[in-house]
This record gives C-alpha cells, sequence and structure tokens, in this order.
C-alpha cells in the first residue's frame, strides 16, 4: 500500500516528497517515477540531468531495499528533499533490516560480465556523497544521497504540487 508521509505542500510549495512503498519491483518502479515526477514539477525536466541522475541514484537504491532490505510485511519508504536554496538534493531510501548494511564492492574478475553488484558503485559516482544511518522512525537503516545542483547551474524548486492531485490515491499494489 502506498501511504503518504508528509502534508501536501503549503502555499509557498513543496521542498519535500515522502511516501511508503511496497517492497516489490513494481513499488521501487513507483518510488522512482514519483521522484521523477516531482523533480520535473520543482524545475528539474525529465529529460534534465538533475532529473536523470537523481531517477537513476533512485532505482538503484530502491532496488537495493527491495532486494536486500525487505522484511515481509514491511514497506520501503523514500524521502526527497531540496535545500532551502534549491541548490542540494537529498534522497533517502529506508527499509527495516537494519543488519544487512550496504557496502560498495569492486569487481573481483577483471572484465567480469555480472548482472548485479554495481548499483552502489552507480551511486557512488553519480551522487556528490552519500552513505548509511541508522533509520530514524523505527527498525532499520537508511541509505541516503545527495546531489548538489546549484554548482552547475541547475534551478531550484519551483513549488510545484507534489505528488500531484490524485497520485497519492493510486491502487495499492498486489
Amino acid at each position: 500500500m502506498h501511504t503518504p508521509l508528509s502534508p501536501p505542500p503549503g502555499p509557498t510549495g513543496a521542498t519535500e516528497f515522502a511516501m511508503a512503498f511496497t517492497s516489490t519491483p513494481r513499488g521501487a518502479r513507483l518510488a522512482r517515477l514519483f521522484v521523477s515526477h516531482c523533480l520535473d514539477s520543482w524545475g528539474h525536466p525529465y529529460d534534465g540531468g538533475v532529473n536523470e541522475t537523481l531517477a537513476l541514484i533512485t532505482a538503484e537504491l530502491c532496488a537495493n531495499a527491495v532486494r536486500h532490505g525487505r522484511v515481509p510485511g514491511r514497506d520501503f519508504h523514500v524521502r526527497l528533499a531540496a535545500g532551502a536554496d534549491g541548490g542540494r538534493l537529498r534522497l533517502e531510501v529506508s527499509d527495516t533490516r537494519a543488519e544487512r548494511r550496504p557496502t560498495v564492492t569492486t569487481p573481483t574478475t577483471p572484465g567480469a560480465e555480472s548482472e548485479s553488484g554495481y548499483g552502489l558503485l552507480l551511486v557512488a559516482a553519480l551522487a556528490d556523497d552519500w552513505g548509511v544511518t541508522d533509520r530514524r522512525s523505527g527498525p532499520g537503516k537508511t541509505v541516503w544521497a545527495v546531489l548538489n545542483t546549484a554548482s552547475s547551474g541547475r534551478t531550484a524548486p519551483s513549488g510545484g504540487r507534489c505528488p500531484p492531485e490524485g497520485l497519492a490515491d493510486l491502487p495499492p499494489s498486489p
């Protein structure tokens, strides 16, 4: 079930988005789509570098939450926040499995054609900073990534509605 974690934006516009998603591949996909839509409403277009980069980081962190942090019957949580000046975006993905902390590993075999194990290498390469902390609101961990947009002359959030009317009321995933 998708449960909004933050109130609708006030008159000054939203600079934070938070929602719970089912710990399924569909939940991970929806989280990436919601983050991308939110960034677009904040002035970072879908085909812009900020949106594409943060959508990829979101996809990797959510896939890890579903694959490695899943506890049956528990959702994972996504939070996206813009700094006061809009030049810093922070993405947090929280799950309820505390004992499986992510680490960046490098391929052990040169030229290996492995299809997994590269997600955190991508996050480390794309984000300006990232890390893992204990989850604030219960058991588990939060993996976070920061993207600085001001250094490359990108725009600040414009105060668009996120999530948009009706999207927070999507039916729950199976």
